[in-house]
């Protein structure tokens, strides 16, 4: 088994690293949502047909890496979103034989509405079928309609998401499955993950407190923020978890042709230049965040400019954390 884990894909001790969120698409630009209008998609539903050509860009470019989203049902209604369509897991597993070096990212699996015995069997597989480079994000779900669809209790999803966790750390290590609380050596649970534990971030909150997720995480990924917004959570992870854990968080970006071009806020992010962005990034490093997660939709170029833009002239541009965000 590899001792390295894929945490260190994306958290360097020198460096803020970058990440991409699928879809890798732009349709909420004016442009998007036209073409979007034209083929006859419906809100929220991605424009895929260029995807594993661009993911394969940006893992030979060498980005950090890929984030999927777990949405199993798209409400139109209440939520106009389709994520990135296919089953995470399913995906995740494409991804694996489409890739060679980025980390695989989920954000998040939506942990209590699957049985822990069947998420340790796919994440395990989506491990080894890798090559150890899966990073489990996990969340607690904020889609209501999904919990009584699966009659499950909305309201209980905490205490689910905790007895998850713990399955599923027990589930990967070698000596067999506990059946009514008595391991049982000759049953196993197969693939036996790639690295020693596969990495678990906490996406948003999970309804646990802040004890119960420095001590069971081994990182979080928060919401687009404000930079001190952003520096509080990053100094109170650090404090809770002795540095321990990774801080990961997400970027809309709309990155414009002109690099000199100032900063202009969009929702979840900004409309700039490549300077003003590197500068950006900068103290996003010096506040403390390990790794950005950079999500295109809003651009208003293509997807496969801005990423090669930001790996020839971004990503070599940004140096040293600041000390205190080092220690």
């Amino acid at each position: 088994m590899s001792k390295i884990s894929s945490l260190d894909l994306i958290q360097k001790p020198d460096r803020i690293t970058l990440g991409i969120e699928l879809p890798l698409d732009n349709d909420w630009s004016p442009d998007g949502e036209r073409r979007r209008a034209s083929a006859g998609r419906p809100f929220g539903v991605p424009d895929l047909s260029n995807q594993t050509e661009l993911v394969r860009k940006v893992d030979d470019l060498g980005f950090a890496a890929v984030w999927i989203r777990d949405v199993p049902l798209f409400d139109q209604i209440n939520m106009g979103d389709a994520g990135s369509v296919y089953d995470v897991f399913t995906f995740l597993g494409f991804l694996a034989a489409a890739t060679r070096n980025v980390a695989l990212g989920t954000a998040a699996v939506v942990l209590p509405i699957r049985h822990p015995l069947m998420t340790a069997k796919a994440a395990a597989s989506a491990d080894a079928l890798s090559g150890g480079r899966l990073i489990l994000g996990i969340a607690s779900g904020d889609r209501p309609v999904e919990y009584p669809l699966l009659g499950l209790n909305f309201e209980e999803r905490g205490d689910r998401f905790r007895h998850a966790v713990s399955y599923l750390r027990d589930a990967w290590q070698a000596g067999g499955l506990a059946v009514d609380g008595e391991r049982i050596p000759a049953l196993d649970l197969l693939p036996r993950p790639i690295q020693p534990a596969i990495p678990m971030i906490v996406a948003g909150r999970a309804q646990q407190s802040d004890d119960w997720l420095a001590a069971n995480m081994d990182g979080r990924f928060v919401y687009p923020a404000s930079l001190d917004r952003l520096a509080d959570q990053t100094r109170a992870w650090s404090r809770a978890t002795s540095g321990r854990g990774a801080f990961i968080s997400a970027f809309h970006l709309d990155l414009l042709d002109n690099a000199d071009a100032t900063s202009t806020p969009i929702r979840f992010g900004a409309r700039l230049g490549r300077k003003a962005l590197i500068d950006h990034l900068q103290k996003l490093a010096d506040v403390g965040v390990d790794h950005i997660a950079v999500n295109l939709r809003q651009s208003t170029r293509p997807p496969a400019e801005i990423v090669e833009e930001l790996a020839a002239d971004v990503m070599p541009q940004l140096g040293k954390k600041s000390a205190a965000a080092a220690a």
